[in-house]
């Protein structure tokens, strides 16, 4: 009789490989990235030719005033802005001519980069384009309105990216999708300009500078589709260099904010509505600057660190995270009092930093009877 020898069959199983299609059901199912759900503390940053004026009234022109919107106000008829600009530079200055004075001759990439790692964010989100339309790098798309053509010479986005990146932090780009006086948006066709200049810019963004986040903005005029943002999307998730890792906002279009994204974002006023949906499962963010204005704003009035530290908490304990604002100066300053903040977060960060990074949402988020003792 025959011994049976036993046959051993290998069975290689195939990897599988998520294949996210142009549609919001596809995309919407990709997870938000683990280091971004685990950072809880980013920062944003907007700087460019607005930080010149660095000029807002929110007396007269509204609660909240952005700086960084001057270019609109100081068109707005009997405005504050208005009355400023006209006033202080004359009624026949252009908007511009701010470009010569955006010299950055301050600026140090790895002081700044310092004072964000001490601040205990774990990222940072820069404007590479505002509405404005001025890039900080040089994008071939915007000829002689970016930051290595005009003043101050410099690949802004090159040069903070290289010194963020080496302190150990994530970098993502803000990019607004419309520009406020494009002639191709505003002269009757604002379908070429999506397909020749926005679109174009997000691939070279992506391609060049590989952002951890990308947040878009500047979305409301038009819906997705108008904005072609879907295809690009699901290029960006399935073979992209940052496919794996990149997380995005949730202002894809006019139909997005709250409904479609990696993370929804709350902007200031919009507190009292996050998370959104009362969804504390869906990765949300508290977005604000540290005083009434993203762009740095000369007459700024600005909360004490202690709100940063109870809106950082109050966020985390409810599914979310916060992502705050600064606004450095035209000449290359973060403002001493927005470092203060920065560095005051991390100092109560490195005593209670545990009960914040990679914590996630207990079965209660607050204490209702005192409203100050909060649980994650």
């Amino acid at each position: 009789m025959k011994a049976l020898t036993p046959l051993l069959f290998l069975v290689v199983l195939p990897t599988i490989i998520s294949i996210y299609t142009p549609d919001w059901p596809s995309l919407d199912s990709r997870p938000n990235p683990d280091w971004w759900n685990e950072a809880k503390f980013t920062l944003f940053m907007h700087w460019g030719i607005y930080s010149v004026p660095s000029y807002c009234s929110p007396v007269t022109d509204s609660l909240l005033c952005y700086a960084e919107w001057y270019w609109i106000y100081s068109l707005k008829n009997g405005s504050a802005v208005q009355k400023f600009h006209n006033d202080t530079y004359g009624p026949n200055f252009k908007y511009q001519s701010f470009v010569n004075n955006f010299k950055a001759e301050l600026f140090d990439p790895e002081e700044w980069a310092s004072i964000f790692k001490s601040s205990g964010a774990k990222g940072l989100v820069m404007t590479s384009k505002h509405h404005e339309g001025y890039t900080l790098w040089p994008s071939n798309l915007s000829w002689n309105w970016n930051s290595v053509d005009n003043p101050p010479h410099r690949n802004l986005v090159a040069d903070l990216s290289t010194a963020v990146r080496n302190a150990g932090l994530r970098m993502g780009y803000y990019y607004s999708l419309y520009e406020w006086f494009h002639p191709l948006y505003i002269g009757g066709n604002p379908k070429q300009y999506v397909e020749e200049i926005m679109i174009p810019q997000l691939y070279d963004l992506v391609l060049t500078y590989k952002p951890d986040v990308l947040y878009v903005d500047g979305e409301w005029d038009h819906d997705s589709d108008f904005w072609e943002t879907k295809p690009f999307l699901a290029w960006l998730f399935n073979e992209s260099p940052v496919k794996d890792v990149v997380a995005i906002n949730d202002r894809w279009g006019n139909d997005c904010r709250g409904k479609h994204g990696g993370y929804f974002v709350c902007e200031y006023s919009a507190f009292k509505g996050c998370p959104p949906n009362g969804d504390m499962t869906h990765p949300w963010t508290a977005h604000r600057g540290m005083g009434q204005s993203f762009g740095y704003n000369r007459i700024d009035v600005y909360n004490n660190v202690s709100f940063f530290i109870h809106l950082l908490v109050d966020s985390v304990s409810h599914g979310g995270h916060l992502q705050l604002n600064v606004g450095p100066t035209a000449d290359g300053r973060i403002p001493e009092v927005q470092k203060q903040i920065l560095l005051s977060i991390g100092e109560w960060l490195q005593v209670n930093g545990e009960a914040i990074y990679s914590t996630t949402v207990w079965r209660v988020p607050q204490d209702t009877q005192t409203n100050t003792t909060f649980y994650t």
